[in-house]
């Protein structure tokens, strides 16, 4: 392991499963830290995780056991499968955690206490350990969390229907799972901070709930500010026009306008050959846009079904005017930009993606995980100390 990354001297226990403790673990490992996943028996549940696309394809060398969304968050880590039931699992544990900086954890209330994995056991002979809690409604509440029912509780997927009227809609990836990983990033680190000037450990408890309704941001506000409850607009956005929607040019190009400025919203018209609409004292203003949403908008879907959508984007590029082509999961992997978030094949798995996205000079970037997402069977040896 390169020393001069940034975590290359912290050594971190992952008992957490499914995504979000999961992606705050391989976060730390692309920084340089030695994470061991340790698992039950039964192994993480997203192993057994797979698309339908999966589970037709011929076998690959890759052990079965690494499915798509488990390689997702386990890049970089090794992993040791220990029954915390028994009383020599939980020794084991102690033993691991004696000289371990960070332990992440996403056990239902109670549940650790029983297992003996918990904080205050795992700290009494560690002072300077950091002990990351995921839960799905708080440390008091016993209820199990998952994404799906999270993003229909925090208003998420009454948010994301196609409108008024139109069904909820859950977005497609488990995007709680994925804030709650960032808020306990967050708070490790604060951690992690404050261990430098004190010595002393800490407990840090974050909950999908509380992390989905501190993501709510301008749509909450809106609700507090106002005393009246957002309504979905399929792609569009409340207090911006256009921005958001999609729109169809000639050919079929499918794409997206950004515009956050009434300088943009003029440069839009001159590229659409339509000065005149930025002038029409209902389109002058983003407050005249937005209360003239759906007559804009029509505007702008008829005269952009008469365009080259390829021809409209470099031209919008070249004034400064926000704005994409929609592109597909494969489409938006392919672009060159993405390519320093792509891990290289390894173990058999085909690739992998990152968790970090920030890069600094002031440290060499890694530029490869050099463990494949670790097989079931396990990859550490406890005849060996922690890394």
């Amino acid at each position: 392991m390169d020393s001069s990354l940034p975590f290359a001297h912290l050594r971190v226990l992952e008992l957490a499963s499914v995504l979000a403790g999961p992606q705050v673990g391989q976060f730390f490992a692309e920084l340089g830290a030695e994470v061991l996943k340790i698992e039950s028996p039964a192994g993480d549940v997203t192993r057994t995780w797979k698309t339908s696309a999966e589970t037709s394809a011929a076998p690959a060398a890759a052990d079965a056991s690494v499915s798509a969304y488990f390689a997702a968050s386990n890049w970089g880590k090794t992993s040791l499968v220990l029954d915390l039931t028994t009383a020599a699992g939980q020794a084991q544990l102690h033993l691991l955690a004696a000289s371990a900086d960070i332990v992440l954890a996403s056990y239902k209330p109670g549940d650790a206490e029983k297992l003996r994995a918990d904080y205050p056991t795992l700290s009494a002979e560690n002072p300077r350990l950091i002990y990351g809690h995921l839960t799905g409604y708080g440390p008091e509440n016993t209820r199990a969390g998952y994404d799906a029912v999270l993003q229909a509780e925090a208003g998420f997927m009454h948010l994301n229907a196609a409108g008024p009227g139109h069904p909820p809609q859950k977005m497609p990836v488990a995007m709680i799972d994925l804030l709650a990983a960032h808020q306990l990033k967050e708070g490790l680190l604060t951690a992690l901070f404050h261990r430098e000037r004190t010595g002393r450990g800490a407990l840090v408890q974050v909950s999908l709930l509380d992390s989905a309704l501190a993501s709510l941001a301008n749509q909450a506000a809106t609700r507090l500010v106002t005393g009246h409850d957002p309504q979905p607009l399929g792609s569009g956005h409340p207090s911006i026009v256009p921005y958001g929607t999609v729109y169809r040019a000639a050919g079929g190009r499918q794409l997206v306008l950004a515009v956050g400025s009434d300088g943009q919203f003029r440069h839009l018209c001159a590229a659409l050959d339509r000065a005149e609409w930025a002038a029409n004292a209902r389109f002058q203003t983003n407050a005249a846009r937005v209360a003239h949403r759906a007559e804009l908008e029509a505007l702008l879907t008829q005269r952009i079904a008469e365009v080259n959508g390829d021809d409209l984007l470099a031209e919008l590029e070249r004034r400064a005017v926000p704005a994409g082509a929609v592109r597909s999961v494969g489409e938006a992997l392919a672009q060159p930009s993405a390519q320093a978030m792509l891990l290289p094949g390894a173990g058999g798995v085909r690739a992998g993606l990152r968790t970090v996205a920030f890069r600094s000079p002031q440290w060499p970037e890694r530029a490869e995980l050099n463990t494949p997402p670790p097989l079931n069977s396990a990859s550490y040896s406890l005849e060996k100390p922690l890394p």
